[in-house]
């Protein structure tokens, strides 16, 4: 999956946030899948979830790229039924809502880095979340916004 985020904020074929200001991502960088490419599925999200994306990207991932000062990669995002069922997604994924983005950048020793970044912010009262997951010892970063839930639930530790 190719990130935009590195791109200019002038250049971005933006989400938007707010204040007239351009995104670090785009719909397409969170609904993009190779998975879903090679088996001819249609990930495009509906418009109950393309909102949710929305608020994904303002209320958490511009927020954390913009601390983070470098691209972050999102290598996975919305995912249709179909595909999170192929690619061995819970049930009740929240990247089925639109709600949820799995982050990777770079190492797992950046992806701490991150990870305790992430925790910062929300204990500084700069963002919240529903989960943030170190995932398969910090192979990649899950995280998920769901507006009625935002239980800053933390799974996995330093």
């Amino acid at each position: 999956m190719k990130s935009l985020n590195s791109i200019s904020r002038s250049e971005s074929p933006l989400l938007g946030r707010g204040r007239g200001e351009a995104s670090y991502f785009t719909i397409q960088e969170l609904c993009a899948s190779a998975t879903a490419q090679r088996e001819g599925i249609d990930n495009r999200p509906p418009t109950s979830a393309y909102h949710l994306l929305h608020v994904l990207v303002e209320q958490l991932l511009d927020p954390i790229r913009e601390a983070w000062g470098a691209p972050i990669l999102v290598s996975s995002g919305y995912r249709c039924k179909e595909l999170n069922a192929l690619v061995g997604g819970a049930k009740n994924s929240h990247h089925l809502l639109g709600c949820a983005a799995d982050l990777i950048a770079g190492s797992k020793a950046e992806h701490r880095r991150l990870f305790e970044l992430i925790r910062q912010m929300q204990q500084a009262g700069k963002i919240r979340f529903t989960q943030l997951i170190a995932e398969d010892d910090f192979r990649w970063i899950h995280i998920s916004y769901v507006p009625s839930d935002l239980r800053c639930q933390v799974i996995g530790d330093m």
